[in-house]
């Protein structure tokens, strides 16, 4: 287990006293300095996890767009250049904030399974479990008919101009960033296990390397008949021509009226209250709810007066994880095939209850889940903020790595293995049918006080909801800026049950060994460890006017300020 030494800490420790007064007010909660500013203009911000998606969309931005027009640009340009983790082949999920309104909107642009796509069916494959790559794992991608539905209200510029960027990169082609050729040569064995992920994926036989020209013809073709056609040439044109065959080809079971008949939704998001703050989050069939339940947990513990540096202040937010996973993993699902008690689980009430299980003086591994009371997997997160203050939170998946595996034969679409979260149970919320969702990691998150309102995602499969709440702890407990919050040492668990957590290693000495006399199991992470998630942030002053953008070092990302028209253009 590797830690800190005293020695470490403690030059750490010189280092910040010896820091000038005038510094952030950030080193005296954290006794750390930051290791990026935030980004501060009067105008947009854009927020992606790769430089050139973010430049795009601020781009965006000045030539007049909206923030949902900013957002789509910047996710089609991330589907180019961090093609493992997003693309027209995954799924998508947003959050709108209207400025003038004060008002939220939710996006669920998230696939379902093909209607021949049955549990017995793969049963008489021989499947004892769901498949989590290869053509039975694909299920409909939902990416490109909520881009749609997002535009269709909220779009100011040209649909076909919104996708110039994304195509250039594809034409054209971009240099590979240092994250990116990790998550490429992390995907190769996968990518080798079909004929076209190896034709157009690992050119010459491996993945391009950091500073490597990748280009990719074919899906920038597939770009152009969305920019040109738009949705329908995805769902009923010649992509889902496309789609069809290549799964066919493989023994799969897409059909075109799987695509054609597949809709995104509007749903309304849910939220609950924490120390005064309002925090957002989308209802299932995604995990949202498992954040709120954190929050409304850790509210009823002094966390502020403990200080971020508490052992108690982490095990209560470990045991916290543990309750709302234990019913995450219980309850969610797709609401239309499963009666789901959202409410219940996000009531201070039952908070109540799950808190009083707590045992401060030792952990409790294996929670089983609660009885709530019943109301009448790698991703890519952006966030956008235009100069009028509305804000898009928007994250978009593969699910896994370069998803199911499966590359389309004329268009290069990488389609996503969503469908790897379905059980094979009778009677489980999650259980495999036909036209269901899946269970979903991937949630955009939203947060409000008096005149503050922060857009916000942090990525990476189960560590989302977790994340989320730390990072909300964070900003309301500890008064960090957004940016120190995405830096901020964090732990993690990405699977179910068991004493174990992952941790990043700067924090000091006493907390890891706090924290293992109490019976946790500490499996120990690099300062900025990829397992604790990506993250990126936009912040809005309502009353100032004034923006704030921040993206995690964990990432190879930045938030980019829209450019100001010092040239003598026109003001949008």
């Amino acid at each position: 287990m590797r830690k800190l030494t005293l020695l470490q800490f403690t030059l750490m420790a010189i280092i910040v006293i010896a820091m000038p007064t005038y510094a952030q007010n950030y080193t005296s909660h954290l006794d750390r300095s930051q290791a990026r500013s935030m980004t501060i203009t009067q105008l947009g911000i854009v927020a992606t996890s790769q430089t050139l998606a973010a430049q795009a969309g601020a781009q965006i931005l000045a030539r007049g767009g909206s923030a949902v027009d900013a957002a789509i640009a910047a996710d089609a340009a991330m589907g180019v250049v961090e093609p493992m983790n997003s693309g027209i082949g995954g799924d998508l999920f947003a959050i709108r904030y209207d400025a003038k309104t004060g008002k939220l909107a939710g996006m669920n642009a998230s696939g379902w399974a093909p209607e021949k796509l049955t549990v017995d069916f793969l049963k008489q494959k021989g499947y004892t479990h769901m498949p989590q790559s290869g053509v039975f794992s694909i299920t409909v991608p939902g990416c490109v008919d909520g881009w749609a539905k997002m535009y269709a209200k909220y779009g100011h510029l040209p649909w076909a101009e919104l996708f110039e960027p994304a195509i250039y990169f594809a034409q054209h082609g971009y240099p590979v960033t240092e994250f990116i050729d990790a998550y490429w040569r992390h995907g190769q064995s996968l990518l080798e296990k079909n004929d076209n992920a190896r034709r157009i994926y690992l050119p010459g036989g491996q993945p391009p390397k950091v500073g490597q020209v990748f280009t990719n013809p074919e899906y920038a073709r597939a770009l152009e008949l969305i920019a040109k056609d738009g949705e329908d040439a995805f769902y009923r044109g010649p992509i889902a021509q496309d789609i069809v065959k290549s799964v066919d080809e493989l023994g799969g079971v897409m059909s075109l009226s799987d695509l054609s008949q597949y809709q995104a939704q509007w749903v309304d998001p849910i939220s609950t209250t924490y120390r005064g703050w309002k925090v957002y989050e989308l209802p299932p069939n995604g995990q949202g709810l498992a954040a709120l339940e954190m929050l409304n947990i850790m509210e009823r513990y002094p966390l502020p007066e403990w200080g971020f540096f508490s052992v108690d202040g982490l095990h209560v937010k470990m045991e916290a994880q543990r309750l709302a996973y234990a019913d995450l993993r219980r309850y969610v699902g797709d609401p239309k095939f499963s009666k789901i008690p959202t409410e219940g689980l996000i009531s201070k009430e039952y908070a109540a209850q799950r808190a009083a299980l707590i045992d401060m003086n030792h952990t409790h591994c294996d929670q089983p889940p609660g009885n709530p009371p019943h109301a009448s997997n790698d991703t890519i997160y952006l966030s956008v903020v235009d100069k009028d203050g509305n804000i898009v939170s928007l994250i978009q998946s593969l699910s896994a790595g370069f998803g199911s595996g499966v590359v389309t034969d004329n268009y290069g679409i990488l389609l996503q293995n969503r469908g790897g979260m379905f059980v094979l149970q009778a009677g489980h919320p999650d259980e495999l049918e036909p036209h269901k969702r899946p269970y979903h990691t991937i949630i955009p998150a939203f947060m409000e006080k008096g005149d503050i309102h922060i857009g916000f995602g942090i990525m990476g499969g189960y560590n989302q909801p977790q994340a989320h709440a730390q990072f909300v702890s964070d900003i309301v407990d500890y008064g960090m800026n957004i940016q120190a919050a995405l830096e901020a040492p964090r732990f993690t668990k990405l699977d179910w049950g068991g004493c174990d957590f992952m941790i990043e290693d700067r924090f000091p000495p006493f907390i890891y060994q706090g924290l293992e006399q109490k019976g946790h199991v500490l499996i120990m992470r690099g300062a900025y460890s990829s397992a604790m998630g990506g993250g990126q942030a936009v912040l809005h002053n309502s009353v100032t006017g004034v923006n704030y953008g921040a993206s995690s070092p964990r990432k190879d990302g930045a938030a980019i300020p829209e450019p100001a028209p010092y040239f003598g253009a026109e003001e949008q």
